[in-house]
């Protein structure tokens, strides 16, 4: 079995195309000279919205979280297992309703205070509590009497008093947490492996929020000032370039934490970022990969798409005329070809998205609700009043918002071709930065917004939950009491069939309504050095940063001889040019 050429005119040959291709990056080498190369190094994808944990949703805060924090349990990065995070062990009740959690012993907060049961039942209550706004505090509504606490209303949408005493979380000792459920809840163990259920320190936030109460939050997320638990501690953040992570001696299992330090890049261009990954500042890129450059990275040992359990897809503010009417949004849904799409503009495998859960759900199989055809699509406008619209001035210019990025303005810039085509429809682009972004689709300040879903967990309640009334993750305006009973009924159902049924018509309803559009179901695009060990190729491409570590020379010469794959893409393409190097492989033990 052929190993890795290793000649310089091969390796030159391959990193001239692509250089040629993303032209010259000086900012490489101008980071290199300004601050020492990190163990590990990748890009957030942009600025950052918040380092609190319960206050950020997205996929790039959700991998800086877990370089901070550590939840009661955490997934094994190959198999996605439930296994042991600051809990060392647990269990249930026979009627399935009681979790009674025994934290480590040796669990502390990077400034060597202990972590105990109380800073989970406080962190767990904090978010919970209106005033964080935690867009995932409804997830915890299965523990008894969250939503009360939460909403002030009981599930029938009966006013109730804010009780906390009545919330089922409970630090027994200072190693034991009890967690009461309203019902037996399926999937419970997969959400608490979420990044946003992680502790936060009670003393030195509140002693912030005391100091500084209108600038605490920003002061608290400060090097210096941030405390955590999990494998890294933050020590340096530059707003707009770098955020440094340095292994946190404290962590219970810091001694198998490989990477001394890691690096963060707020990078926002991906033609950027795969320049950095080339000159070897980066060791991964994941994201919105150039399509121009996807055949190119296909066939190279580092560049392997998978299937991912995530939709891209567009959010419908139904609160504005005409995109209240469904005729319009049933319109733009079936007048979008999503095959050529794909393979056209994406270029790595993606698959055309007629449903909102991708197929490949667990034991779950979405309806078929809808289908393309721009000719049914201009019907549904003219049974509307509204053919030729554009001509006759009915409908106003729609705006297509979407954050930085040249793939998502590629997409955006197909979509809107096609409904002019389809629909005689003037849709406008417009491109916000992801912190304004997200700004402006909380607050339905848009017409059409991109966006994207990545299951938290695989089951179908990680995709439909966030659909339901008042959800935080919403951000449509969309209600259906139906749809919400569905749900509501899924959640505790205990028989897998039925409660595939629920879900399959909860879809159903989804479908038919369009508050979203889906456009396509992901695969994943890392971007990674083959030297890189612990590297989670997963269905939800969730990375676990303790788990990292850079290969031996012989490890990584044995993992190729073991991939056949490998060894036919290195011999029929040449070696991955500009990636790696013997100097780094294996530095950072």
């Amino acid at each position: 079995m052929p190993s890795l050429p290793s000649t310089s005119g091969a390796r030159l040959a391959l990193a001239t195309t692509l250089l040629a291709l993303l032209g010259l990056c000086l900012a490489a080498f101008a980071l290199r000279s300004a601050r020492r190369r990190a163990d590990f190094a990748f890009t957030g994808g942009g600025e950052l919205r918040s380092l609190d944990p319960h206050a950020v949703t997205g996929v790039p805060e959700g991998r800086v979280m877990r370089l901070l924090y550590e939840g009661l349990v955490g997934r094994n990065p190959k198999t996605l297992a439930v296994e042991p995070g600051v809990a060392e062990s647990w269990k249930f009740s026979p009627d399935g309703k009681t979790l009674t959690f025994t934290l480590r012993a040796d669990a502390r907060w990077s400034n060597g205070d202990p972590l105990t049961a109380h800073d989970f039942e406080w962190s767990f209550r904090r978010i919970l509590e209106p005033a964080t706004a935690c867009e995932y505090a409804s997830s915890l509504w299965v523990i008894d009497g969250a939503r009360e606490f939460t909403t002030g209303q009981r599930a029938d949408g009966s006013s109730c008093e804010r009780d906390g005493s009545k919330v089922g979380i409970k630090a027994r000792d200072e190693r034991t947490l009890e967690l009461r459920l309203a019902q037996p809840t399926p999937h419970f163990f997969a959400l608490l492996s979420l990044h946003v259920f992680v502790p936060v320190h009670r003393a030195s936030l509140e002693a912030l929020m005391a100091e500084h109460p209108q600038t605490w939050a920003t002061r608290w997320t400060r090097p210096g000032a941030l405390v955590s638990n999990g494998p890294f501690r933050l020590s340096e953040r530059r707003i707009g370039e770098v955020l440094r992570f340095e292994r946190n001696e404290q962590y219970w299992d810091a001694r198998n934490v490989a990477m001394r330090t890691v690096d963060v890049l707020s990078v926002e261009s991906w033609t950027s970022a795969l320049n950095l990954y080339l000159a070897g500042e980066l060791d991964w890129v994941d994201g919105a990969i150039p399509t121009s450059l996807v055949p190119e990275l296909l066939g190279r040992e580092d560049f392997e798409p998978r299937p991912y359990l995530g939709v891209y897809f567009y959010r419908v503010n139904v609160t504005r005329a005409p995109l209240d009417r469904r005729e319009v949004r049933a319109a733009l849904a079936t007048s979008l070809q999503r095959k050529e799409l794909c393979q056209l503009v994406l270029k790595a495998g993606q698959q055309p998205a007629l449903s909102f859960v991708p197929p490949l759900t667990g034991d779950y199989r979405p309806p078929k609700t809808f289908g393309e055809s721009p000719e049914y699509a201009r019907k549904l406008l003219a049974d509307a009043g509204l053919a030729g619209a554009k001509a006759t001035g009915k409908l106003r210019p729609l705006e297509l918002h979407f954050n930085t990025s040249e793939v998502h303005r590629d997409i955006a810039e197909v979509a809107a071709e096609q409904w002019r085509k389809a629909l005689d429809l003037d849709v406008r682009l417009r491109n916000q930065e992801w912190k304004s972004f997200l700004d402006a689709q909380g607050k339905l300040d848009y017409d059409l917004s991109r966006s994207s879903w990545i299951a938290d967990y695989a089951d179908p309640s990680s995709f439909l939950e966030i659909w339901t009334t008042g959800h935080e993750n919403n951000r449509t305006g969309w209600s259906n009491r139906q749809y919400d009973d569905l749900i509501a009924a899924a959640r505790i159902e205990r028989d897998p069939a039925r409660r595939r049924d629920l879900y399959a018509n909860a879809e159903r309803i989804l479908m038919h309504e369009l508050p979203c559009i889906p456009v396509y179901h992901y695969v994943s695009q890392n971007l990674v050095d083959p030297g890189v060990g612990g590297f989670g190729q997963n269905a939800l491409n969730e990375q676990s940063p303790k788990y990292w570590y850079w290969r031996s020379d012989a490890e990584l010469a044995e993992v190729r001889s073991k991939s056949t794959r490998a060894a036919r893409k290195v011999e029929s393409h040449g070696p991955a040019a500009g990636l790696y190097s013997p100097a780094r492989t294996g530095a950072a033990q």
